[in-house]
């Protein structure tokens, strides 16, 4: 079993080699959670997750013949990035498989480490067993991405830098995929702080912690946009430890992830990736279980695609208000167009879309359906757009889908 001595050895061996990132209070999102909330930036580490503790904590203790040998891993992108550079930082060859869904931006990141990258298979589950075979042929070094008590030791030196800059913490809200990262914290801060609630997050897409630790028998499998934790199976390590230090796993959906992603960036100006902002994505959905409470959060990575950023932002604006697709009925007549444009204008909304609809309408002929695409200042001027153009004698709808 992990232990806190394990989890300080780890924090000597890593000390310079990677950040002690700011633990700093959002003043904004505590208001918005009802709590007084803290926020661990791990996304800015110099690979941009916390992957990089447990992989420099593991890489160190390798003897002079293992790191000669060279090492292997399987990961979606975070471990593998953090495996690679430590790997190049300590002239280790490092080789990393990658299922094929990997986000390109972590795929080119993990290669500009000097990694040996091999794309392979459409699952975490396939690229596992290929990377096994690949360390068993080639006489590698295989470096688990969360069930290995050095991995798991590496991320838990997050919860001494946490607990020395914010003492009084009453609880901590961790992203859950293997159970790595969450092992490691709890045993940390159970250790010195018998007191504190450690709290796991994992997707309802990916389960898995949740099932195994709760009995449960969740539907598990899909696309997520929380990658980093979308694992088919705990560590069987992990799960002991979870099992005894951990007092509660909630889920969460998309959706909540996608407006935790948006409010990381638009007020505290950070970028977090799925499974980084899938803790901020619990206080939103469960507020009543940490209302009044001072809250350490744990935004484990900023590794997003950005057109799949672009597209959470557009989803975003569209949630908040701020984006909205209008269909108005009218003459086709000339300065039928240039009328309601003018229109929109007074009411202060900005056009950003216009699509007219001549053929495939129900409408009467020389009559034309006209959808336009609107920039707007959220839900209440919406309203008050809608009633401008009724009130001027125009059918319009909100189209939501």
């Amino acid at each position: 079993m992990l232990e806190l001595a394990d989890i300080q050895q780890a924090a000597e061996r890593v000390r310079g080699q990677v950040l002690d990132t700011p633990c700093v209070e959002s003043r904004t999102l505590s208001q918005l959670t009802g709590t007084q909330l803290f926020l661990k930036m791990e996304n800015l580490q110099f690979t941009a997750s916390f992957k990089e503790r447990g992989a420099c904590n593991k890489l160190a203790q390798l003897t002079d013949q293992e790191k000669a040998r060279g090492v292997i891993a399987m990961s979606a992108g975070n471990h593998a990035q953090g495996v690679a550079y430590h790997a190049e930082r300590l002239g280790i060859p490092a080789t990393i498989v990658m299922p094929s869904f990997t986000p390109g931006v972590k795929v080119a990141r993990t290669r500009g480490f000097g990694a040996r990258v091999i794309l392979h298979g459409d699952s975490l589950e396939a690229a596992y067993q290929h990377a096994r075979t690949l360390a068993e042929a080639q006489n590698l070094v295989f470096v688990h991405p969360y069930d290995d008590l050095a991995i798991m030791a590496g991320q838990g030196t997050l919860a001494l830098e946490m607990l020395a800059a914010q003492p009084e913490l009453d609880t901590l809200v961790v992203p859950v995929g293997g159970g790595g990262l969450i092992s490691g914290i709890a045993t940390a801060a159970k250790a010195l702080r018998p007191g504190i609630r450690v709290i796991g997050v994992q997707t309802q897409r990916f389960p898995a912690m949740v099932n195994a630790v709760q009995g449960t028998r969740h539907a598990q499998g899909g696309n997520t946009i929380a990658e980093g934790i979308a694992v088919g199976a705990p560590g069987a390590h992990c799960l002991e430890v979870i099992r005894q230090r951990v007092d509660d796993l909630l889920l969460v959906d998309e959706g909540d992830i996608e407006q935790a992603i948006v409010l990381l960036l638009e007020i505290e100006k950070t970028l977090a990736e799925g499974a980084g902002a899938a803790a901020l994505a619990a206080l939103l959905r469960h507020g009543e279980r940490f209302a009044g409470r001072k809250v350490g959060m744990v935004l484990s990575g900023g590794n997003i695609d950005p057109q799949l950023l672009a597209q959470i932002i557009g989803r975003g604006l569209v949630r908040s208000g701020r984006l909205i697709r209008i269909v108005i009925s009218a003459r086709d007549v000339p300065g039928s167009l240039a009328r309601i444009t003018a229109l929109v204008a007074e009411a202060g909304a900005n056009v950003d879309e216009v699509h007219h609809q001549r053929a495939f309408t129900l409408l009467a002929a020389q009559n034309v359906e006209i959808e336009m695409v609107l920039q707007t200042r959220g839900h209440e001027h919406v309203q008050e757009l809608l009633q401008r153009l009724r009130g001027a004698g125009l059918e319009v709808r909100l189209a939501t889908a």
